[in-house]
């Protein structure tokens, strides 16, 4: 009974298949951006060229985001990656009125709340970054090579619930692409099927 209240669950905020267009193409220049992030400092992709980038698509009010944030295991992600010199930034796009968006206030109560620590929180709430990558879930994760091509692109990881436990099994997605990346290695698995819920864009 347990198990297949978790699959009803599953299916029910996993996000529509057809909700945007596909997401740029794996070994291609990912979509150049320059935003602003919640501290005010200008965020770019050109800013951060011979670094690897992750880029991770939240929103605090899904149960998937919930599961590896109550966890510990997005901070704990952020953490290592960064220690390595990875660049981590955390993209929200949902729109006003939608769940999980946020005033620049709000947004730095919860990532303190949380003990996140990426290398910037950046609101999107008109969804025009979300769109460049065809983010379609949260998380929706994004993993780019120092040269700027999109190396890796879909689900954090293998476990496509919103278990705390499963973190703890899981085949972390990002973190093999990261460690290959900084490796000088391919990625074996360089593109999956994001899961979560649905990204809150404007209507």
């Amino acid at each position: 009974m347990r198990l297949m209240l978790r699959l009803f669950l599953t299916a029910l905020f996993l996000f529509p298949a057809a909700a945007l267009a596909d997401t740029p193409e794996i070994g291609q220049p990912a979509p150049a951006f320059s935003v602003q992030d919640i501290s005010g400092q200008t965020q770019s992709l050109a800013r951060y060229k011979g670094s690897v980038v992750v880029m991770e698509w939240s929103n605090p009010g899904c149960p998937f985001v919930r599961k590896h944030y109550g966890s510990g295991n997005m901070q704990s992600l952020q953490r290592t990656a960064r220690e390595k010199g990875v660049v981590w930034l955390t993209v929200n796009s949902s729109a006003p009125g939608k769940q999980g968006n946020m005033t620049v206030e709000q947004a730095k109560n919860w990532v303190a709340e949380m003990k996140a620590s990426p290398s910037a929180y950046i609101l999107d709430a008109k969804g025009t970054l979300g769109r460049l990558y065809g983010a379609k879930a949260t998380p929706h994760m994004f993993v780019i090579d120092p040269s700027g091509r999109l190396a890796y692109a879909g689900a954090i990881d293998d476990k496509p619930s919103f278990d705390q436990g499963d973190v703890k099994t899981a085949d972390n997605y990002v973190m093999d692409a990261v460690n290959a990346l900084l490796a000088g290695k391919p990625v074996a698995v360089a593109s999956t099927r994001a899961y979560g819920c649905s990204v809150k864009y404007e209507d």
